[in-house]
């Protein structure tokens, strides 16, 4: 075999398979389905039909996987985001609302909104390792950088649990104000922020000592108070910025996440609820529950830059890369 026969024996088949699009999954509520947005062509390419009630998603590590809180079926789906196959159901508990996948890449801490509890799952063996009681309806779930804690919040009890993960027992319960939806913990500060919906702030704890840091509040222009309701919320690479969904204000706050000051406000889609990065981070695809839609923000002008039509009721977004 000549030297070109062998590079062309090589070269041709690796130029023929296309590389996989990067994309970004939308649940949608009240369709019952996942919208698959391609990020270079920011368009939807396929929705894909799930359990009743899909909200929170995740993926595996290794993106083989991908886990869908499908509420209302009362399960935990797992999926082969190649095929858009169910590949099976985890005991969830009831009403998973939101999950947080561990560091191990093996264990899903859920949160059951009409259990009072969350639930460990094993999503090797497909079995319930524990239930901690919680507070009333849970949903927010975080989990440390290093795995050793798990937050759960409760929306009625207003508060934030934090968990021994090697115990799977509550060591600790903060405050937080009314109707708490997200929790996440930064990896260069060791902070936990918490999002308030009623209460229409952001409280930001110190891991380490579980105590209050910071509260960040937020005023737009011409926009009435109680319509500024923060829900989900994302960190830049650098953890320099926040951006923070503030539900029915239709708008997604830039907050500064070194000084806590609110930098600028983008406009959205009707109740903005999650978002999610596109792999450089240079977009940010936020969900908007109640005009059915997906705002693509260019994160260097913090700028909308187009509104993509999914499902009803979008909910949860995840990037496959």
């Amino acid at each position: 075999m000549t030297r070109l026969s062998l590079w062309l024996s090589v070269a041709l088949p690796l130029m023929a398979t296309p590389a996989m699009a990067e994309e970004i999954w939308v649940t949608n509520e009240k369709d019952d389905t996942i919208s698959v947005i391609d990020v270079a062509t920011l368009e939807v390419t396929r929705p894909i039909p799930v359990g009743e009630r899909p909200r929170g998603i995740t993926f595996s590590k290794d993106f083989s996987r991908v886990y869908i809180c499908a509420s209302d079926s009362d399960a935990v789906q797992v999926m082969d985001p190649e095929s858009g196959e169910i590949l099976h159901d985890l005991p969830s508990g009831e009403d998973p609302e939101q999950f947080v996948l561990h560091p191990d890449d093996r264990h899903l801490y859920i949160a059951n909104e009409d259990d009072a509890v969350t639930t460990v799952v094993d999503t090797e063996t497909r079995t319930v390792v524990a239930q901690i009681n919680v507070g009333i309806e849970p949903e927010g779930m975080g989990v440390s950088p290093d795995g050793k804690i798990v937050v759960t919040t409760s929306e009625t009890t207003n508060m934030a649990h934090w968990i021994d993960t090697a115990t799977n027992k509550i060591f600790a319960n903060t405050l937080v104000d009314s109707r708490p939806r997200h929790a996440e913990f930064t990896k260069l500060t060791n902070e936990l922020w918490v999002s308030a919906e009623i209460g229409g702030t952001v409280s930001v704890f110190d891991a380490a000592t579980q105590g209050e840091k910071a509260k960040i509040r937020f005023e737009i222009p011409g926009v009435n108070a109680d319509l500024i309701q923060p829900v989900g919320f994302e960190f830049t690479p650098d953890e320099k910025i926040a951006f923070v969904a503030l539900g029915p204000s239709n708008h997604v706050a830039v907050v500064n996440a070194e000084t806590y000051a609110v930098e600028g406000y983008i406009l959205t889609g009707r109740r903005v609820w999650h978002m999610a990065f596109s792999a450089d981070h240079s977009l940010l695809f936020t969900t908007n529950g109640v005009s059915g839609d997906v705002t693509v923000i260019d994160v260097a002008s913090r700028s909308a830059l187009k509104s993509i039509k999914v499902g009803r009721f979008p909910w949860g977004a995840a990037l496959r890369p």
